[in-house]
């Protein structure tokens, strides 16, 4: 895979750069909430732009269908990069069009654009190859040169991401190589006791990177929604907390094959619970009760962990020399449930080994509850992407920037 590095020895002065970004971020309206991709993709940008490259930024925002809706526009984060950069950034309110036309014509050396959402367009995230590849090649004709440095978007088999980089020459950017990088710490090169810590709402989500993990980790974690399907596995009463009942047979067979290889499994000794779930707009008191994993009332609802289980698992991660954490402990968002993963959070300021933070809510969580982002080792801007990667798969981005 050819860096960024590369393509700047080279010399990029007078020539188009389209750098396939990152900027999903979560509005509030117009206002974003979390410019943390926004912010990651800075230094690509800038070093391009120091080099006297003509930058063309594009990424996605949300899911629209295909079609312009001015609740996914990217015209925040055009506004927001400029900020970043301390320069002005043009913004063209279309993809391939007239704007995007004019507006990448109108760069000068070391001049900046953002591209409308990308995802305005059906060609983007279609299915059928020759569609997308027919909108790459709309893409294509707006630049030299490609750079994919969206690593939250990796995992797609997307036009702008998959299809593109075999148009023109390739690089991966700092993101990128950063974030691949990190990977295979977690993955090729693991320094011992490996711990990971794994919450989120969904197990189903990450059945397949536990099964990866029971082959490499020395420890797992279990919180979020996902660890009460694991506690209905054991045969405890879970009441009307989250729990997929279709997935308990999986959840048993890991279990049982965590024992065999020896691998600790670490689920919680207690949580708090609540007959309902809290208002996350207005965040009033939710009055939660803490009890223990084995008697959790049959009318009543696990939101995080409790102050035992934050205790061990901060115990657990205290000695680990690489430390893998995706998901949330419970509720973050809501005061009442957010000290299970300000616990964990903690626990991977305090470590002394190599730890990341695999994206997604969890990053959010780390911005939200005030934490210093350089006190981690790595704080990834892509989970799914993350995950995809740690479950053994090939991420398509990656493949094509290889290519």
């Amino acid at each position: 895979m050819k860096t960024i590095d590369e393509l700047l020895s080279e010399g990029v002065a007078g020539k188009r750069v389209f750098v396939r970004a990152d900027l999903n971020v979560p509005l509030d309206g117009t206002t974003i909430t979390d410019d943390g991709r926004i912010r990651a993709v800075v230094p690509t940008v800038k070093a391009l732009a120091d080099a006297g490259a003509r930058v063309i930024v594009a990424s996605h925002l949300g899911r629209p269908k295909g079609a312009p809706d001015p609740a996914f526009s990217l015209a925040p984060a055009a506004a927001r990069l400029g900020e970043l950069l301390g320069a002005d950034v043009a913004f063209a309110e279309d993809t391939v069009g007239t704007s995007a036309e004019t507006t990448v014509a109108g760069l000068a050396d070391g001049g900046v654009a953002v591209i409308e959402n990308l995802r305005f367009n059906t060609g983007e995230t279609s299915k059928d190859d020759a569609e997308r590849a027919a909108f790459a090649d709309k893409l294509a004709g707006l630049a030299d040169v490609y750079v994919g440095d969206g690593f939250g978007a990796v995992h797609r088999k997307h036009a702008s991401v998959f299809d593109l980089p075999k148009k023109l020459p390739h690089y991966a950017g700092h993101l990128i190589a950063t974030e691949v990088g990190v990977l295979k710490k977690l993955t090729d090169d693991v320094q011992r006791p490996y711990v990971v810590a794994l919450g989120g709402a969904k197990v189903s989500d990450k059945l397949a990177v536990i099964d990866q993990l029971l082959g490499k980790a020395d420890r797992l974690l279990i919180g979020g929604g996902m660890a009460y399907t694991f506690l209905k596995a054991k045969g405890y009463e879970v009441g009307i907390s989250l729990l997929q009942e279709d997935q308990i047979p999986a959840v048993q067979e890991y279990m049982e094959r965590a024992e065999k290889n020896g691998v600790e499994l670490v689920l919680p000794v207690d949580v708090l619970v609540s007959p309902e779930f809290p208002d996350l707009k207005t965040k009033a008191p939710a009055h939660p009760t803490t009890v223990a994993a084995d008697a959790i009332p049959a009318d009543q609802e696990g939101l995080d962990i409790g102050p035992e289980t934050r205790k061990l698992y901060a115990s657990k991660l205290a000695d680990a020399a690489t430390v893998f954490w995706n998901g949330p402990m419970g509720v973050f968002e809501h005061p009442d449930y957010a000290e299970g993963t300000k616990a964990v959070a903690q626990a991977l300021v305090d470590a002394q080994g190599f730890t990341v933070v695999g994206g997604g809510d969890s990053a959010a969580a780390v911005r939200t509850l005030g934490f210093d982002e350089k006190a981690f080792g790595h704080i990834s801007t892509g989970g799914g992407a993350s995950l995809e990667y740690l479950e053994g798969k090939t991420l398509p981005g990656l493949a094509a920037l290889e290519d």
